[in-house]
């Protein structure tokens, strides 16, 4: 028999004629894929949503390198086995034992920031002793300076003593607390409010007095009445504004008269007032059901809060909203260029060489790095259009710039311009599978090209159109090159949507989850109480993504059921 017989012959060789190594390639493609996914996907859930829950606070006493003997606690964050080489030629004072074993180090959050010299710190665990967690040792979240470890000894108002902790009382001190918590806190935000919203209109209301006197001004047609009513009114608003400053200092005083004094776990008293405390927890006391109760709690904080130190601590709410309002911008900007460009070049256009070139180009501006977008955005859309809307509409604001500067409106048009060949590109694909005989059958009952267009073409592409956006969301979503350039800020001072006509400013800068997750990874100063916030952030924009896609994976079925007809 021929060897080229025996060759066909082969259960190799028939299984590759038939196709099947191409099959099992593919699905082992496939399965790899899916693999990576859902480990990228399971690693930032384990790492992200580890950050809030109550690990256990430990006390113990180290041995330093410079050989002294201390008291520390705090709580266990990371573990690294070091080599004893490593550790004695960084000139770390090393514990005798076995040569060749390596030492264990521990990071711990040592917390109490402004007692140590800062919130982490590394030691060796083969130097600890005595470790403990005892359960009269509270966790104490403040608004500034991070987290304190301490036992409390008394509570004080202004100054004087009316309740000292005793172990035989522990859960009277603590209903006790509580309440005087409570009350702090409700004084601190009534504080709040009265700051952000009544001085907050009241600061608006000024500056637009201002700047109305000065556009009358401009114009010529500031009158000695206008500007005697103009400056009633000044002073009328100033006289509201001195009022509630003093409203406000009175609530802020009243609000720091409790406060707490506590020990840590060196024997140091410290008093912390209540009205600065964010939450408080027993986590060493804590049953089960009270641990996950606590982290539900502290996830909410993270998603409903604002972000504090240099957004290494806090929420991510500003975040999720600018976010969220720059992509729906995006596509309401995006949608009608996108569309509008396929439906010409596929409909209207002639198949000459202009057509040709004008699809090239398309298809190359989805190639273009996003940085390149967010030059342009930041040449045209800031300095040249934003420059013009100034001059033309808000003079009396210059030299300050109204849309002169980066904002949420150039951001969303820098973002549409990158996304749009996405959305071209899907909607021309769609259209180009809708069969020529519905078109035909649509023009021979006596409908015109437009009527064709709009009751029939366009409804049964829409399924393409919303994959066209979807992807177009999850791209922008993500994107943060182009966003440092046209409007987003590592801190903002308020939200870009407020109860403040005309409600969603435009104007305004904006916090974005993309950008926070590359300011905490790589320009915290504080990078160790960053990175657990770095990837429960990164899950959250997943999330985000996540269900901006599943709206308009709904909103595609629904409609690719509706227009099934026009396919029969």
């Amino acid at each position: 028999m021929a060897r080229s017989e025996l060759l066909v012959r082969s259960p190799f060789r028939r299984w590759q004629k038939r196709g099947s190594a191409w099959v099992w390639l593919n699905a082992l493609a496939v399965a790899l894929c899916l693999l990576m996914m859902f480990g990228l996907l399971g690693t930032l859930v384990v790492r992200g949503t580890a950050h809030f829950w109550p690990a256990p606070v430990m006390v113990a006493t180290y041995q330093n390198e410079q050989g002294q003997t201390e008291t520390l606690s705090g709580v266990k964050t990371d573990e690294e086995a070091v080599s004893r080489d490593i550790l004695a030629a960084a000139g770390v004072p090393l514990p005798v034992g076995q040569a060749d074993q390596p030492l264990h180090r521990w990071l711990i959050k040592v917390g109490n920031r402004e007692l140590q010299d800062g919130d982490f710190r590394w030691v060796l665990a083969e130097q600890l002793d005595h470790i403990r967690y005892p359960a009269q040792l509270w966790t104490i979240e403040r608004r500034n300076w991070g987290t304190f470890y301490g036992t409390p000894v008394s509570l004080s108002q202004y100054g004087k003593s009316v309740r000292r902790f005793d172990n035989a009382h522990t859960e009277v001190f603590w209903q006790q607390f509580q309440e005087r918590l409570m009350r702090a806190r409700a004084l601190y935000d009534r504080a709040q409010t009265l700051q952000q919203q009544e001085l907050g209109s009241l600061n608006t209301a000024l500056e637009a007095n201002r700047l109305e006197q000065r556009r009358l001004k401009l114009k010529g047609d500031l009158s000695v009445a206008l500007e005697d009513s103009l400056g009633r009114e000044r002073d009328r608003l100033q006289q509201r504004y001195q009022q509630g400053q003093q409203q406000l200092e009175s609530l802020y005083q009243q609000s720091q008269s409790d406060a707490l004094l506590v020990t840590t776990a060196d024997g140091r008293l410290v008093s912390l007032p209540l009205s600065e405390m964010l939450r408080v927890s027993r986590t060493n006391a804590m049953t089960l059901t009270e641990k996950w109760q606590d982290m539900g709690a502290r996830m909410w904080d993270f998603v409903s809060g604002q972000p504090r130190e240099g957004t290494s601590e806090g929420g991510v709410f500003p975040a999720i909203v600018g976010t969220v309002i720059l992509v729906l911008l995006m596509t309401v900007i995006v949608t009608p260029l996108g569309v509008m460009t396929a439906v010409y070049l596929h409909e209207y256009a002639g198949r000459g060489w202009l057509t040709r070139m004008l699809r090239i180009a398309v298809h190359n501006l989805a190639g273009v790095p996003s940085i390149v977008y967010g030059v342009f955005g930041l040449g045209f859309f800031v300095y040249f259009l934003g420059g013009k809307l100034d001059q033309l509409f808000f003079p009396e604001a210059l030299p300050s710039p109204t849309f002169g500067t980066p904002g949420l409106l150039w951001a969303s048009l820098t973002l549409a311009l990158l996304t749009l060949p996405v959305v071209i590109v899907a909607t021309e694909e769609g259209l180009a599978r809708i069969p020529r005989s519905l078109r035909e059958g649509s023009l021979a009952l006596g409908a015109t090209r437009w009527e064709t267009l709009w009751r029939v073409t366009l409804p049964m592409a829409t399924p393409a159109m919303m994959t066209g956006i979807m992807l177009a969301v999850a791209r922008a979503a993500g994107e943060v090159a182009p966003l440092m350039l046209v409007g987003v800020v590592k801190l903002a001072p308020s939200l870009p949507v407020d109860s403040h006509f005309p409600y969603v400013h435009l104007e305004q800068q904006f916090m974005h989850l993309g950008f926070q997750i590359y300011d905490m990874a790589l320009q915290s100063p504080n990078v160790e109480a960053a990175r657990p916030l770095v990837y429960a952030t990164a899950l959250l924009l997943v999330l985000v993504i996540g269900v901006l896609n599943l709206a308009a994976v709904a909103l595609r079925h629904h409609l690719r059921e509706r227009y099934r007809i026009l396919e029969w």
